[in-house]
C-alpha cells in the first residue's frame, strides 16, 4: 500500500519509497554517467553527487511510488540499451582517480553498480520483513528464522 511504501522503521532508516527514488537517481546520475566518463576520458571530473541530500532536497518521501518505479524502469531500460554498446571492446581497466577513494576502474564501477542494486534489494526485503513483523503483532515472526542453512 502507499502507507506501507512510505513507512519508516523505528531505526529511522529509509522507506521503500525513498529507496526506490534513490535507485532511480543513482541509475541516471551516478553509475552510468561515471562509467561513461571513465570509459571516454578517465581524467574528466565526475559530476558531484549527494545521495543523502537528494532524499531531502528532492523530497523523496512526498513522491509517488508508481511514478518512481516507472522512472527507475525507464532509466534501467536506457542503461540496458547503452551498456552493451559501451562495453564492446572497452578497456575495463581504465581508471578515474577519485579524490578520496583513489583509482576506480570501469570494471570497479560495473561491479559496484551490481552490488549497489543488491544492497538496496536487501534493504527493500528488510523493510518488507519489518512490515510483516509490525503487522503480525501481538504475534511473533521469530519462528520464520528458526532454521538457517
Amino acid at each position: 500500500s502507499d502507507a506501507d511504501a512510505r513507512w519508516k522503521p523505528p531505526s529511522g532508516a529509509g522507506s521503500m519509497l525513498e529507496i526506490v527514488c534513490h535507485l532511480a537517481d543513482a541509475e541516471a546520475e551516478d553509475f552510468g554517467p561515471r562509467l561513461r566518463a571513465t570509459l571516454e576520458d578517465p581524467s574528466r571530473a565526475w559530476t558531484p553527487i549527494d545521495p543523502e541530500g537528494w532524499a531531502r532536497d528532492r523530497a523523496y518521501s512526498a513522491r509517488d511510488l508508481g511514478a518512481e518505479l516507472a522512472r527507475l524502469r525507464t532509466a534501467r531500460a536506457d542503461t540496458l540499451t547503452w551498456l552493451p554498446r559501451a562495453l564492446a571492446g572497452a578497456d575495463l581497466a581504465r581508471a578515474h582517480h577519485h579524490a578520496s577513494l583513489g583509482p576506480i576502474s570501469a570494471g570497479d564501477l560495473l561491479a559496484a553498480w551490481a552490488a549497489h542494486d543488491l544492497l538496496h534489494i536487501r534493504q527493500l526485503t528488510k523493510r518488507r520483513f519489518e512490515l510483516v513483523s509490525r503487522d503480525a503483532a501481538p504475534f511473533s515472526t521469530g519462528y520464520a528464522g528458526a532454521w538457517t542453512p
